[in-house]
């Protein structure tokens, strides 16, 4: 990291990161849900087109007058029941031309029969926060509050909520609105390969024609697996250790990336297997891009630093 050349910007969302990689404009949102829609509703037979957004189950904590979100990392869901609570919502708002399609266990989407105006907050970047004062903006944030309101009232009183508060498991009482548009004409891609075991990462490759392929173990076993090109590796085991501020996970998992996949990606940079090296770190306070050549490695006056001291930039 002391070697390379280091630039900074402005913090990003993944999903944000990932749409700008792949030459995917921001709508109202980022358009998350009907890019993944193509992913989970493939061969389900309804007409992907038009307006969709997210609708993602969470779980919401009430402390002091704050309101604390969590999504599906601290909390398992099934698809079964996922088509239960998605059953009670759709009777009561399915007469308003909303509809709410469990694809996925903790991936929900809603068809809306209009553009609504509406902006939202990526889910990534809301976890662990108070949401008072993040919800939906636009013109027609009121009505969406309300909805919220009503669904919360909903699922609190939802049978299966009971069932699982009994079994000692998180209720969910509440979702999530996010990620709404509709699907971009054009997803571009400059990798030639995508390894990652990220689901949004996995619906771009798809969208944009580019082989996508589970994430590896380590770097040498994707140095079996790899073709010469331009390729994107998603490491995002930290991700959810960071937001939860879980310090003690945290630090094993850094030493485990350090062990399987940098200290492997500087060997081969050394033998010129790799012709350049971009690490994209992405947090609250902002990007952090450390680009490294082989070259660079010959700058015997760049003093290594403590791995904190770039937090504080």
């Amino acid at each position: 990291m002391a070697k390379s050349r280091y630039t900074e910007s402005q913090p990003q969302g993944i999903e944000e990161w990932l749409c700008r990689s792949f030459g995917v404009s921001k709508q109202q949102d980022w358009p998350v849900a009907p890019i993944m829609l193509q992913l989970d509703g493939a061969g389900k037979g309804f007409d992907q087109n038009g307006y969709w957004l997210r609708a993602d189950p969470v779980h919401l904590r009430i402390q002091h007058n704050h309101m604390l979100l969590a999504d599906s990392q601290v909390f398992s869901i099934s698809l079964k029941e996922s088509i239960q609570f998605t059953d009670t919502l759709n009777q009561y708002y399915s007469k308003n031309g909303i509809l709410f399609l469990p694809l996925h266990a903790d991936r929900w989407y809603v068809r809306i029969p209009k553009i609504p105006s509406l902006q939202t907050r990526l889910l990534s970047e809301m976890i662990g926060k108070n949401i008072n004062n993040l919800l939906p903006l636009g013109e027609e944030s009121s009505a969406w509050h309300n909805i919220f309101n009503e669904i919360q009232m909903l699922l609190h009183q939802h049978p299966l909520n009971q069932e699982r508060e009994e079994h000692g498991e998180l209720a969910i009482n509440s979702i999530w609105f996010w990620g709404g548009g509709m699907m971009p004409q054009n997803i571009r891609s400059t990798f030639n390969q995508i390894w990652c075991d990220h689901p949004f990462t996995h619906a771009l490759a798809v969208a944009s024609g580019v082989n996508r392929h589970p994430l590896p173990p380590d770097a040498k076993a994707w140095q079996h697996q790899a073709i010469p090109g331009n390729h994107l590796i998603v490491l995002d085991s930290l991700w959810g250790r960071t937001q939860y501020r879980n310090i003690y996970e945290w630090r094993e998992y850094l030493s485990s990336l350090e062990n399987n996949w940098f200290i492997p990606l500087l060997e081969a940079m050394k033998k010129r297997i790799i012709s350049q090296l971009t690490i994209t770190v992405l947090n609250e306070s902002g990007i952090k891009n450390f680009i490294m050549t082989p070259s660079n490695l010959w700058k015997f006056w760049a003093r290594a630093k403590s791995l904190s001291s770039y937090g504080q930039n």
